[in-house]
């Protein structure tokens, strides 16, 4: 195990969305990069399977703005996908893009992925899947919510 985790959550297989109860995904931590690939970065998190011999295994690795850009592109897409029915296709064709978020001194864009042959049918099933994972999403939207306004305090 490493000596260097700060922050634990084991048991992550019981909340693990609709693999709860099932899930390989038995903890996640945060502390100091494991992988060479993450050295430079002074935090990240990891996600740990059980391996074959029942021993914790490091399955995932992300520095911890990874995280935080992958938070704020679910989050600007989830914001988007409730107003996208107005349009026909769930999207312009002619502007894909849904927005330009600044970040670290550049931009984060957020668009429509029009390169895909199958955007048309694929849009409609994501939106539906987003629809379908309400319940979970929603409810992790609230907590992630109070949290930051926890954090805005401070």
């Amino acid at each position: 195990m490493n000596e260097k985790i700060v922050m634990v959550s084991n048991g992550y297989d019981r909340v693990d969305g609709r693999n709860a109860y099932q899930s390989d995904i038995k903890r996640l931590t945060l502390g100091v990069p494991m992988l060479e690939e993450n050295k430079k970065m002074q935090i990240a998190v990891q996600i740990w399977k059980r391996g074959k011999d029942d021993k914790l295994i490091l399955a995932q690795e992300l520095p911890v703005h990874q995280v935080f850009d992958l938070i704020i592109f679910l989050s600007r897409t989830l914001l988007y996908f409730k107003e996208a029915y107005r349009l026909p296709l769930l999207y312009d064709p002619e502007n894909p893009t849904v927005e330009r978020i600044g970040v670290q001194g550049d931009v984060l864009p957020v668009e429509v992925c029009i390169d895909n042959q199958n955007i048309h049918e694929d849009i409609k099933a994501f939106a539906q899947s987003l629809n379908d994972l309400g319940e979970l999403i929603g409810g992790r939207q609230r907590v992630l919510h109070r949290i930051l306004e926890e954090l805005e305090c401070y």
